[in-house]
């Protein structure tokens, strides 16, 4: 029997793991003497802070050159995107579109708020809803909600339906 299918045939366990030949090895022992190689400096050069006990090499440390970090630009002031204040003056509206209610609702329904959740448009909290006009409405329908656009309002009028505009509950500021 050959050496190599006797070891395929010894079973593998806990027993017997071992790291792969040459992956592991022993720790530098410095500071030992001038015939280990690592001794005197202890491989931490002459002088300077880096040879000093409690140095710290940071990450984005550059020996002494500006940073890239420091380098690069900064994001200030409202207009940018991730710099406060968060864009404190902008609107948020919930989009429902047209075509969208000419799929869920049949002729004649009342479209609110509480109608439009149930059929899995507008499902979020104290949002505004809107009615875009992305799509075709063939459909009479009876439209209470925040905000309406003006071809949106167009169309859902051209299809005999009515907009009645709910006022908004939230405080928007």
């Amino acid at each position: 029997m050959s050496e190599k299918t006797e070891i395929a045939a010894e079973e593998i366990g806990l027993h017997n793991l071992k790291p792969a030949p040459g992956s592991r090895r022993p720790r530098k022992r410095i500071g030992r003497g001038e015939g280990s190689g690592t001794g005197k400096t202890s491989g931490r050069g002459q002088k300077g802070a880096g040879s000093r006990s409690g140095s710290k090499s940071r990450a984005n440390f550059e020996g002494g050159q500006m940073p890239i970090h420091m380098r690069m630009g900064k994001l200030r002031g409202p207009h940018m995107k991730k710099s406060m204040p968060f864009e404190p003056f902008r609107t948020h509206t919930q989009a429902v579109n047209l075509q969208d209610l000419e799929a869920r609702f049949d002729a004649g329904a009342v479209v609110d708020l509480a109608s439009l959740k149930a059929k899995g448009l507008a499902t979020r909290k104290e949002i505004p809803v809107k009615i875009l006009a992305k799509g075709e409405l063939t459909k009479a329908l009876t439209v209470n909600v925040h905000a309406v656009s003006a071809s949106a309002r167009e169309a859902i009028e051209k299809a005999g339906g009515t907009v009645q505009l709910i006022e908004s509950t939230t405080s928007e500021s």
